[in-house]
């Protein structure tokens, strides 16, 4: 029977689930102390492994240096979408099949995006300055903010968040623009699709430009000077894909000179930012510090929605749900 190296967590809450998933799997359990290390010999009987959203970050050191000395390991579910760190690199090259759970946390990291969209739109962000101040300022009639209701929205990646992202925005009365390699398929909560290659065109029109990409060779600088730069005066970008997706310098520039109206941004070049980046006081620009996905349901979603329902498919013999290709 093989064995799956699993969280203290993870063999407390679903010992019974795994269980019944593959009857008589056995279970490796990582230490509850970080600093703890499993031996050779038990790290020789590990087949698959379930990196949880409990061991991340404080106990990601101590799974991995065990997971990469699993000589048997032929599977490893990770919690979270993106890979495209240079670890998960490693197990692929070594022939380990690697799945995530791409989507469980769509739902939690479109209403950031949305949240962060609503800041921007109306006067919260004003409101706010003011009630730090104690001052009683409404905004004048000639001031207010623009109907969010006919507006232009470009989603960059039609994935689990940006799916979700674009059928909330459509929900405030926003006309949404999707952008794939793929054509727009029947379900899609688009009006239309277009291909990356028409990005910059399609940005002299976008009132919202949303960043839902994965890192990809591709994506990688797709938002570059000259996208930003055809945004419409006043334009919002609103990213929660990766920092290197976007000139970060561009877009402070940008946002800086009044160009741009402002920014939700999630993700960054550099992480941590660093504390002397421009954009922590930049007036018109709302942080979170990768952080979007913050939701309490995360890792039921994660493990009840992905992790043991590939267990059971690997069992089974039957393809597993997203699978990363090498």
């Amino acid at each position: 029977m093989p064995t799956l190296l699993v969280s203290p967590y993870i063999e407390r809450h679903y010992r019974s689930a795994i269980e019944a998933a593959w009857p008589g799997i056995g279970l490796v359990v990582l230490p509850s102390d970080p600093a703890e290390r499993l031996g050779p010999e038990v790290l020789e009987r590990v087949d698959f492994a379930y990196f949880s959203g409990d061991v991340y970050p404080e106990y990601s050191r101590s799974f991995f240096a065990a997971t990469q000395g699993a000589p048997n390991l032929r599977w490893l579910h990770t919690f979270n979408a993106g890979v495209d760190n240079p670890v998960f690199r490693r197990f692929l090259d070594r022939g380990v099949r690697l799945t995530t759970s791409s989507g469980s946390t769509a739902q939690p990291i479109a209403q950031s995006v949305i949240g962060g969209m609503l800041l921007l739109a109306r006067p919260f962000l004003r409101w706010a300055a003011a009630q730090r101040r104690r001052a009683w300022e409404p905004v004048p009639p000639a001031e207010s903010p623009a109907d969010l209701t006919g507006q232009r929205m470009t989603v960059v990646g039609l994935g689990a968040i940006g799916t979700e992202v674009a059928r909330l925005a459509r929900a405030f009365g926003l006309e949404v623009t999707g952008v794939r390699r793929s054509p727009r398929r029947e379900g899609d909560p688009v009006e239309r699709v277009v291909p990356p290659a028409q990005l910059g065109e399609l940005a002299r029109e976008t009132d919202w430009l949303v960043l839902a990409c994965p890192l990809t060779d591709e994506t990688r600088g797709l938002v570059s000077a000259a996208v930003l730069e055809a945004l419409p005066r006043g334009a919002h970008v609103l990213n929660v894909a990766r920092g290197e997706v976007v000139d970060e310098a561009a877009l402070i520039r940008l946002l800086q000179s009044g160009h741009l109206g402002g920014a939700y941004l999630d993700v960054f070049a550099t992480e941590p930012l660093p504390p002397d980046s421009p954009l922590w006081e930049l007036p018109n620009v709302v942080i979170s510090p990768h952080n979007s996905a913050a939701a309490a349901g995360n890792e039921r979603r994660a493990t009840e929605g992905y992790f043991l329902p590939n267990l059971r498919r690997l069992r089974a013999g039957e393809p597993l749900v997203n699978e990363v290709r090498g």
